[in-house]
């Protein structure tokens, strides 16, 4: 007998017990996001490995090591997608999106994949929520994100909630900045990790980043890239500052934070909760002004936001997710009575009710046993008598009440049931 095959590690099945609290986020999602303005886009899950390059950049962890990239049968490399902004921007330039100028304020769902060691809230195929805003230069977008992202993890019930906020600056702001960090680092290079004594040179950014406990000694007294910020950016972060100010917004700034990607610019920012242990961040954003041109579009300014479904899920209270129920369940207690049952199940449906046909046969008792598994409220019973009368018996699986129903009176008679 041919063993059982595996799902591929790090990828897990959502099954129908779950999906109701997944519908319930996404819907929230969808509703708050289109509050805002912003309209669904959808792209595919695979492409160019040159996006991810160009955009993501060639010297980031997940360019070199936790993309899943092939040569197809044409000989093109392609990868899956490791995270939405990429995707999305190429999207849009390939729609021809901005010509012409405009703003255009884009979200999508969907899964995105990375070949990273499995861990509670990190997985090789995640999914994620993420929103891109295109047009607008000024700190106020970025503020409106921020503001955005807290009344979509506050309406989902997350608690624990604090903004992390830094400047990257502009590219040549960062590169006088990077001079100055690899010298600091690398007189300290023996007090860093393997990981961190490749990055140096390659990319010192992420030194700031890595959680381990010597790392993070070391890089204590490190320089603070908001000193090296150009006038325009200096000014761009504290109008953010301000404008969240104004806005009752805690935040703590955190010169350290620096995301993973290239492409970012200017304001950089996280939320996150003091629920999920070391892995806490539920939002991640910041501004991207250059990432439009490089992918070979005008030049657009632009900022965006991703959050992580599985780790929303996790801090959502149970409570708040709506019960998934049945409205009715249509029993045939022999067949002759299955034609019948057949056609009131559609029309209930027509009617706007739920309804499960129960196929299969069975005794009364099982079938009843089986509307109460499926959390059905009423059930509509078919048998020899209620063909001979031209009835049904609606019986109430809450209270125990039934009642005997002219059959044409069988969806209002349900209807009345469920109040």
């Amino acid at each position: 007998m041919a063993g059982k095959i595996r799902p591929v590690r790090g990828m897990n099945d959502i099954l129908p017990d779950q999906t109701r609290a997944w519908q319930y986020l996404e819907d929230r999602a969808r509703r708050i996001l289109e509050t805002y303005g912003y309209r669904e886009i959808r792209f595919p899950h695979l492409e160019h490995l040159e996006l991810f390059a160009r955009s993501i950049g060639e010297d980031t962890d997940i360019v070199e090591k936790e993309m899943y990239t092939f040569a197809d049968s044409g000989g093109e490399v392609l990868a899956l997608r490791p995270e939405g902004t990429a995707g999305c921007v190429r999207a849009a330039i390939s729609a021809g999106l901005f010509r012409g100028g405009g703003a255009h304020r884009l979200y999508y769902l969907g899964p995105m994949f990375r070949h990273e060691r499995p861990q509670k809230g990190r997985y090789r195929q995640f999914h994620q929520v993420g929103v891109e805003a295109f047009g607008p230069p000024g700190p106020d977008l970025d503020v409106e994100q921020i503001l955005m992202a807290q009344r979509l993890l506050q309406d989902l019930g997350v608690p624990g909630l604090t903004l992390h906020l830094n400047s990257l600056g502009q590219p040549e702001d960062r590169r006088a900045y990077r001079g100055e960090l690899i010298a600091y680092l690398e007189e300290r290079r023996g007090r860093l990790c393997d990981t961190c004594r490749d990055r140096i040179q390659r990319s010192p950014l992420r030194v700031l980043d890595c959680k381990v406990a010597s790392c993070q000694e070391a890089v204590a007294s490190a320089p603070v890239i908001t000193d090296y910020l150009g006038e325009a950016s200096r000014a761009h972060f504290e109008r953010v500052q301000a404008l969240l100010q104004e806005a009752g917004i805690r935040f703590v700034h955190d010169p350290k934070l620096v995301r993973g990607l290239d492409y970012y610019t200017d304001t950089v920012y996280e939320w996150t909760s003091d629920h999920l242990g070391a892995q806490d961040t539920v939002v991640a954003g910041g501004r991207y002004d250059g990432l439009v041109a490089e992918l070979g579009g005008p030049a657009t300014p632009a900022a965006g936001f991703a959050l992580g479904i599985e780790r929303l899920l996790a801090l959502m209270d149970s409570a708040q997710i709506p019960t998934e129920g049945l409205d009715a369940f249509v029993a045939p207690l022999d067949e002759r009575a299955q034609s019948v049952a057949l056609e009131l199940s559609e029309t209930l449906r027509d009617e706007g009710l739920s309804a499960w046909y129960h196929s299969g046969g069975g005794s009364l008792k099982s079938q009843l046993k089986k509307a109460d598994r499926l959390g059905a409220a009423v059930a509509v019973l078919l048998g020899d008598q209620e063909l001979a009368e031209g009835t049904v018996t609606v019986r109430d699986l809450v209270q125990g009440e039934q009642e005997a129903v002219p059959r044409d009176r069988a969806p209002q008679a349900v209807a009345d049931r469920l109040g």
